[in-house]
């Protein structure tokens, strides 16, 4: 029998936050965003940048919303999202090695700084959900 989850009122506002987040950013990928958002492809891509855009918006979209409305299935929606970010990493390190300024990093320093915060995402996405908890915690012996 598994034993429940409990979710402080911290992570479920987190959990909230990065779903309202992640559908804001799904939404820019589709729309306003997309243009930007095609600096972040890298070339060893073997799909057509714009393809990439609109599916990783796409992603991002169903992430956002499965965050906000799967609760029940939280943990592997954490990690879901945590392997997420993972994969979309090379796009952030592409944008620095390619000194592209778009969503207004327009230094070097600054778009490094963002590759260094890149991790807190997985964070954040393992703990608000409880992903890591629920899968790595204490396991109790019956």
């Amino acid at each position: 029998m598994e034993t429940p989850v409990h979710y402080s009122k911290a992570q479920n506002i987190f959990r909230i936050l990065l779903g309202c987040l992640l559908c804001f950013t799904g939404t820019g990928h589709l729309s306003f965003l997309h243009e930007p958002f095609l600096a972040q492809v890298p070339g060893w891509v073997p799909l057509d940048a714009s393809l990439v855009v609109t599916l990783s918006g796409v992603v991002e979209l169903l992430l956002g919303l499965s965050l906000l409305f799967l609760t029940s299935y939280r943990v592997q929606v954490g990690w879901i999202t945590a392997i997420f970010f993972i994969c979309i990493f090379p796009g952030n390190y592409n944008q620095y090695i390619n000194h592209d300024p778009a969503f207004g990093l327009d230094t070097d320093g600054i778009r490094l700084t963002r590759l260094f915060l890149h991790p807190l995402l997985v964070i954040w996405s393992l703990w608000c959900c409880g992903s890591w908890k629920a899968t790595f915690g204490k396991k109790s012996i019956s």
